[in-house]
């Protein structure tokens, strides 16, 4: 049978980057546990076995059972009765596999019965669960939002609430309204706090992903008289306590098999989670970082599926005496998307690597004061991550959106007839560039670091890197492409308008991932030509020309030129 993890020896390499030996010594904190539980590693070798077979799991279940359920779960759909989800009868199934296996609070420390696992192995594994359902992969990833509750909650709240996330019992986070989607600082959702002290929640929430789930995190507005986000706390809401009921259940364009609900509050009682007035400013942002991973870890996994779908279709399909794969125009297509598809995982996993360091030390200060080498590291590494999060999040959803129409294209008449998976790939791609911040969002979040010069110092940081004699061709390129990446940036700063600032932000976002993504993709070559020397050559080719056109763009354009967008 196939097993998605060992299928790809791509998965292995990033698994096994240098960074982890650093990463798993600050999770493992001197592998302390080894003594208080027989599954605790004793070393960092003993860790990444671990890391390893759990991937194994995961990429069986994920081939076998999750990919096998996918079409009957996206006919079938989950349904609403009497104020309640019932999800597909495959969705059931795939939640009773992956909780047989314990494959939840995977991130959690083992005193709450959690596996301790880094980011790295949880957020591959989530990448796994997508390439089978993009669909599951929102109910089963949601987890993550327990790092919310570990970070912020009391240690009753934590020892109440995260076994059971543990257990196998689904989170959810309830941020959106009707009248608040992107734009969070006007949500309604009013908390109200009784003589007693208890909280109740009351109001409506939208587009709530697995909005039935056992425990929520809810954003709501805790001060009278606000209309910002300065009025806003975190709560937690407990299923078993009754007081909301899902209205509807969202019918959506593509994955079916995860419930967006409707759900109204009717004097819910809940917990405060934190500290009152910082939901959004700080709980919000926290959880909202988890989810932007989470999302570059299901575009990575669409990303392949719709790779390893076009590729199976071109070696079978026979046109003109030949497999269409032999064709010039449709291997270019293929060679593009597996180009994407590399580096867009090169970029994920690098950011992922950034969040592990930091949160990990973050960890270690709850219990001791970090040194000052330990909070140097720590603030390089929240910085990096924070960084790399909206690029991460923005280009692979692009990316996983653009192999999903190549995919189809491949197939030809056939990719737009329901029995092939092609289509179910395209239309659960769609959502990533816009659900947990558009690409628009990404680009506000990242654009502060390229017109400070962040990325700037970063890829001077990377260009130092060794690489290869074969490909040091490709770096001279790459070096060029980085020359006019910051030749535009100082174009735009120089011109000091905001709104050719706000206009151009898209181009200089794109242009800098584009650079870092080249010379990432390069530095995995040079360590596994075997596996990467292919699309490092297509890529930044690819990249090139797209640095080029971003380039010429923003050298030829000045604000005078923004009265011809201008639609109102």
């Amino acid at each position: 049978m196939a097993n998605f993890y060992t299928d790809s020896p791509e998965l292995k390499y990033h698994l096994n980057n240098p960074m982890m030996k650093r990463i798993v010594e600050l999770k493992e904190r001197g592998f302390e546990d080894k003594d208080k539980y027989d599954e605790a590693p004793v070393d960092f070798e003993d860790a990444m076995d671990s890391y390893d077979k759990v991937l194994d799991i995961v990429g069986e279940i994920s081939s076998d059972i999750i990919g096998q359920n996918a079409a009957g779960v996206d006919e079938e759909g989950p349904h609403c009765e009497n104020g309640r989800v019932r999800y597909a009868s495959g969705t059931q199934k795939n939640v009773e596999a992956m909780i047989a296996a314990g494959m939840n609070g995977m991130t959690m420390p083992r005193k709450y019965n959690g596996l301790n696992f880094p980011m790295v192995p949880y957020v591959m594994c989530a990448e796994l669960v997508a390439q089978a359902d993009a669909g599951f992969s929102n109910i089963w990833s949601l987890q993550d939002c327990v790092e919310t509750l570990y970070e912020f909650a009391n240690d009753d709240q934590r020892s109440r609430f995260i076994p059971r996330i543990c257990a196998g019992e689904s989170m959810s986070m309830d941020l959106t309204e009707p009248d608040a989607g992107s734009d969070l600082q006007r949500v309604m959702l009013k908390a109200s706090q009784l003589e007693d002290g208890t909280w109740v929640l009351n109001g409506c929430k939208r587009f709530i992903t697995n909005g039935d789930a056992d425990i929520h995190l809810v954003l709501a507005r805790s001060e009278e008289g606000t209309k910002d986000g300065r009025g806003l706390s975190m709560f937690i809401y407990d299923k078993r306590q009754g007081g909301v009921d899902v209205r509807r259940i969202e019918n959506k364009l593509g994955i079916h098999g995860s419930p967006t609900c409707e759900l109204v509050y009717k004097n819910a009682k809940a917990e405060l989670c934190g500290d009152r007035k910082l939901g959004l400013i700080k709980y919000v942002m926290s959880l909202m970082n988890g989810a932007r991973l989470g999302i570059a870890a299901q575009s990575v996994g669409l990303s392949q599926a719709a790779y390893n779908e076009g590729l199976a279709y071109a070696k079978d399909r026979a046109q003109f005496g030949k497999t269409i794969i032999n064709f010039p125009a449709v291997y270019d297509m293929l060679a593009l998307m597996k180009a994407k598809l590399d580096a867009g995982r090169s970029l994920f996993y690098q950011c992922a690597r950034y969040v592990d360091v930091y949160k990990a030390l973050e960890d270690i200060e709850r219990s001791r004061k970090l040194t000052p080498e330990e909070k140097k590291e720590c603030k390089t590494f929240s910085r990096l991550a924070d960084a790399f999060t909206p690029l991460a999040k923005g280009m692979n959803s692009e990316y996983c959106n653009q192999n999903a129409y190549d995919c189809i294209q491949i197939h030809g008449g056939s990719g737009f007839m329901l029995e092939y998976a092609c289509q179910r790939i395209y239309r659960d791609a769609r959502i990533t560039s816009i659900y947990e911040g558009t690409t628009q969002l990404q680009t506000v979040a990242a654009i502060r670091y390229v017109t400070s010069g962040f990325y700037s110092n970063v890829l001077k940081e990377y260009l130092q890197e060794e690489v290869a004699a074969e490909f040091a061709g490709l770096k001279s390129r790459a070096q060029a492409m980085v020359e006019k990446y910051e030749q535009a940036v100082a174009k735009v700063n120089e011109a000091g308008n905001e709104e050719m600032h706000d206009f151009l932000a898209r181009r200089l976002y794109e242009m800098a991932a584009d650079c870092i993504m080249s010379l990432l993709i390069i530095k995995d070559a040079s360590n596994r030509p075997d596996l990467f020397a292919k699309s490092a050559n297509v890529y930044v080719r690819f990249a090139e020309s797209e640095v080029e056109k971003h380039f010429n763009y923003i050298d030829k354009f000045d604000a005078s030129l923004l009265e011809n967008f201008r639609q109102a």
